[in-house]
């Protein structure tokens, strides 16, 4: 197993994977780190004390909460005894099945918004519905058929990428001239949507993150 340190944000940990590891194999060392963590921290101990308590270093403690080394079976058992679980309890988590949307170009579904009457198309690109989050992504086209009337509120937080085309897009108080590659990112609640189509057509994805009440 590599030594290599993690990429860490505050969303998570990730690595690297070597060539002749699974994803499978991973997926499996860190549900046994989200599990090892959280026991050890539900019972109040530092990673020192429950590497003493479980008879490993302190070192292969933290390497297994940060899903850097695979455990021998030897060391589950031990890991086990220490928090008096089972063995499969620290598999929990790993045998989930986790979401994915994919869409192939051209296949998104055509679906109706409220500026869908003044002209704007709407591709939905996916849509994941989790327990505490929604996350919606859309790929938006303007042409001259599309008028610029409706501005749009809702609750969460929306990213905007241009794909093709120019247009003045407004949010709150402020006009921004978009041109491709551009990227917009804004609080939903305010008063927002394109004021001035400057150059057709427009291509854009917009990307929704709506909040746990919006759920």
């Amino acid at each position: 197993m590599t030594d290599d340190p993690l990429i860490r944000n505050q969303s998570g940990i990730a690595r690297e994977r070597p060539v002749d590891q699974s994803v499978e194999e991973l997926e499996l060392e860190t549900a046994i780190a989200h599990n090892v963590r959280r026991l050890r921290r539900q019972q109040g101990l530092s990673v020192g004390d429950m590497a003493t308590r479980v008879g490993i270093s302190k070192a292969m403690l933290s390497k297994i909460e940060n899903a850097q080394t695979s455990c021998s079976l030897s060391t589950l058992a031990r890991l086990a005894n220490g928090f008096d679980v089972s063995v499969t309890s620290l598999f929990r988590g790993a045998e989930m099945e986790r979401s994915a949307v994919f869409v192939k170009a051209g296949e998104g579904n055509e679906i109706v918004r409220e500026g869908s009457r003044e002209g704007h198309e709407y591709e939905l690109l996916g849509s994941l519905r989790g327990e505490h989050k929604r996350l919606e992504c859309l790929l938006v086209t303007l042409t001259e058929k599309s008028v610029t009337q409706p501005l749009f509120q809702h609750a969460g937080t929306e990213f905007l990428y241009v794909l093709e085309g120019v247009m003045d897009y407004a949010h709150s108080r402020s006009v921004y001239r978009m041109h491709p590659g551009d990227a917009l990112q804004l609080d939903g609640e305010g008063a927002h949507g394109p004021v001035e189509l400057v150059e057709l057509p427009v291509r854009f994805l917009s990307v929704i993150a709506f909040p746990d009440s919006a759920v």
